[in-house]
C-alpha cells in the first residue's frame, strides 16, 4: 500500500511548482525553496564547525577509560596516605605560659 509523502526534497518541491498554478500554492512553494536555500547556506557556512566537533568527538571517545584509571590511581594514593605513619615534628599538648 502506497502512502503519500510527508516531506519533499528540494528537487521535489521544484517539480511540484511546475504543476501547481494557484497563487497560494506558488507563494508556499517559494517559501519552501527559500528555506531549502537557507538550510544549504547554513550547512556550508558551518561545515568547518561540524568538522571541528567531529575531531573533538574522536579525541574524547576513549577518555572515559582514562578518567576511570586516573580516579583509580588517586583512590589508591589516598588509601596509601591514610595507612602510612605520620612523620615530622610532634607538638606536645602541654599548655604554654606566656
Amino acid at each position: 500500500m502506497r502512502k503519500p509523502p510527508l516531506v519533499f526534497t528540494e528537487q521535489g518541491v521544484a517539480m511540484l511548482s511546475s504543476v501547481l498554478n494557484s497563487e497560494t500554492a506558488i507563494d508556499v512553494n517559494i517559501q519552501i525553496i527559500r528555506i531549502f536555500t537557507r538550510m544549504r547556506q547554513l550547512l556550508v557556512s558551518h561545515k568547518d564547525l561540524l568538522l571541528k566537533i567531529e575531531q573533538i568527538e574522536k579525541k574524547v571517545t576513549n577518555q572515559d577509560e582514562k578518567v576511570e584509571l586516573l580516579f583509580k590511581y588517586v583512590k589508591k594514593f589516598i588509601q596509601s596516605e591514610e595507612e602510612r605513619p605520620k612523620i615530622g615534628y610532634k607538638i606536645s599538648n602541654r599548655s604554654k605560659v606566656f
